[in-house]
């Protein structure tokens, strides 16, 4: 499967995809939750995610409800600032 990341935070290691086929950007019930556990890269690696990044993912039932699991970034949408433009 496919989507858009909608939001990631990176602090608490969690966010929200919107799967690709989804009509209403703005309804919350068709997004999958994603925990940083789920992405794939090196161990040591800090993953993350960012706002509008494609991903490919599968989805499994979890505690709560769906979620990510292998997600893996596409493209990549790249970092956005929060310290108005400069990063440290």
């Amino acid at each position: 499967m496919e989507g858009t990341v909608k939001w990631f935070n990176a602090r608490k290691g969690y966010g929200f995809i919107m799967p690709e086929g989804t009509e209403d950007e703005e309804s919350k019930e068709n997004d999958i939750f994603v925990h940083y556990s789920a992405i794939k890269g090196e161990d040591d690696e800090f993953k993350t995610l960012y706002e509008g990044d494609r991903v490919k993912f599968e989805v499994q039932e979890g505690e709560k409800g769906p979620q990510a699991a292998n997600v893996e970034v596409i493209e990549s949408a790249g970092r956005q600032s929060q310290s108005g433009g400069y990063f440290y």
